[in-house]
Parts: C-alpha cells; structure tokens; sequence
C-alpha cells in the first residue's frame, strides 16, 4: 500500500516532469489568434500533452491530486468537445489507478437532433458531482458552456479546473458566473510566458 507522503511525492515529480513536457512541446512563441479572436505572442498547443504518450498519464496524476487537495470530491469528469475529451479520459485513468471509480464525459457544443438527443455524452452525470474540466481557458467560454450543458443534463458542478490558466479573466469570470471553485495546475508564469 502506497503510504501519503509516497503519493505526495508521485504527484510532486509528476507535476514537476508534466511541467517540462508543457514547456517543451506545448508553448509554441510566435504571433497567433486565439479562440477568442484575440492576438497573443505565444500559443499553449496542450493537445501536444493531452495526447501525448508519456504527459497524459501525468496530466490525469496531476488534475486528480489538484481536486483532491482542494478537497473537490466528485463522481465524473470532463467537459466540452474537443479540449477537454483527453483530460477526462487522462483524469478517469489516474483515478482507476488509485482505486477509484470516477467516470468521463464529453459535452457536445449542441444538442443533438438524432439518436438519444443528447449533448452530454457517456455515463449519465445526473444527481452526480462534477469536476469540469478543459485543457486551458482564455475567456471561459468553453468551460461555462460545457457547466451549462452538465447542469441541464442534471449534474452537480462542484468545480471547473484547467491544466494551464493564462491569467486573462477566465477564473473571475467562471467563478462568477457559475458559484464554483475555478482551480489551475499551472500559471502562464510557471510556464516563463509573464
């Protein structure tokens, strides 16, 4: 059995290794438009790590451990189509890995007009507590639409969490909007992007 202070150092070089991949493979500098349309000097490509052989298990070690010491208990994660799909995933693994039975969702941007009709997608997340997730937020958009689509499918949202905030309002604005707790793995400045 794996002692806590074991776990805490997991989670500690787990952090610290998945921060070396961010900054290697993922920060990409150069001009670009963002999907909110505005214009940054840098992009964070975290599709680079969600789906990446070595940083995706250590992106689900590091959501998991940044719920848990928050103290955010929760049933489900995921969020919307198509950044979050690989944190869900990477997330209901560690969790299986630890022990725990935590399951993935996908939030489609619609509903749909076919089949079941549904716009969350995999095990129901009704009556169930939530942690919506995305792999990183500028404006907040995609994780208000995907707490919005949770609530009307009957889940309880306890809290939305990103692997990387790039501090532009997206933790005020969630945390407004939606009454949760909005927790990030890492900073833009962790990241050398201040």
């Amino acid at each position: 059995m794996t002692s806590p202070s074991e776990t805490a150092v997991d989670a500690a070089a787990a952090r610290a290794r998945l921060l070396e991949l961010i900054k290697e493979l993922a920060v990409v500098r150069g001009k670009v438009i963002l999907s909110s349309g505005a214009e940054a000097d840098y992009y964070i490509d975290l599709r680079r790590i969600t789906l990446h052989h070595e940083a995706s298990k250590l992106v689900g070690q590091v959501m998991l451990a940044l719920a848990d010491d928050a103290g955010i208990d929760f049933e489900c994660a995921g969020g919307l189509t198509m950044g979050a799909d690989p944190v869900g995933t990477a997330v209901m693994r560690a969790a299986a890995d630890a022990g725990r039975a935590v399951d993935a969702f996908v939030v489609r941007k619609a509903q749909k007009s076919y089949g079941m009709g549904r716009q969350v997608e995999g095990p129901s997340v009704e009556g169930r507590k939530v942690l919506v997730l995305e792999d990183t937020s500028t404006t907040g958009g995609s994780a208000l639409a995907a707490v919005e689509g949770v609530r009307k499918a009957g889940g309880n949202v306890v809290a939305v969490a990103v692997i990387v905030d790039r501090d532009t309002g997206a933790k005020e604005k969630i945390e407004a909007e939606t009454g949760v707790p909005y927790l990030f793995a890492f900073s833009k400045d962790e990241l050398g992007l201040s």
